[in-house]
């Protein structure tokens, strides 16, 4: 089977899953597919409005109604969780509509949420509004880095357009990360 026909098979399903367990650069290359014409832009980024919403509601649930279980125990101890605690103090809605395109309070967040009294129908409406706009954010910029690239390079294979793409987020990632990292020493000095 060939990529492409992965893709046009299961390409939804890996960008919803993509989007609801790690985030960004699935729905980034989701874009960048529907780039290539083997799904549709607003499939994918549906997908991953979808996946976006999916993950960030069963973490909700996890801190609403399973804060014993280990493994959301060992995320109430991150570091993270202090920082996210604060933020969703001061700014409550805000907090909920910006928090997944915060570096390093993804998955915090939504069990942190789930722990205070913020109703569940205010969160799942902010939850969708917010998923909706990263949803359709991160495939746009992964279908207009596609079409640089194209621009750029010319028709590449697909798997060297997704190579890549993939390189592309990795980097971003990388220095997101990284400043992430340079922030609390530098508010220190």
């Amino acid at each position: 089977m060939s990529i492409e026909a992965l893709i046009e098979n299961y390409g939804l399903l890996a960008i919803f899953l993509g989007a609801a367990f790690e985030g960004e650069t699935a729905a980034f290359l989701g874009g960048v597919v529907a780039h290539r014409d083997l799904l549709t832009y607003w499939s994918a980024s549906l997908a991953a409005t979808a996946g976006s919403f999916a993950g960030d509601q069963f973490w909700f649930f996890a801190g609403r109604y399973a804060a014993r279980w280990p493994l959301v125990r060992r995320l109430m101890e991150k570091p993270a969780l202090a920082r996210a605690t604060r933020l969703l103090e001061k700014y409550p809605t805000g907090f909920i509509l910006a928090f997944r395109f915060l570096v390093g309070l993804r998955t915090i967040s939504p069990v942190v949420i789930g722990t205070t009294r913020i109703s569940t129908g205010k969160f799942v409406f902010l939850n969708a509004l917010a998923a909706l706009l990263w949803g359709q954010l991160f495939t746009a910029l992964g279908y207009l880095f596609g079409h640089g690239i194209q621009q750029t390079l010319g028709h590449l294979p697909l798997h060297r357009h997704l190579l890549i793409a993939v390189a592309a987020a990795a980097v971003v990632a990388a220095a997101a990360y990284a400043f992430h990292k340079m922030r609390p020493s530098a508010g220190h000095s």
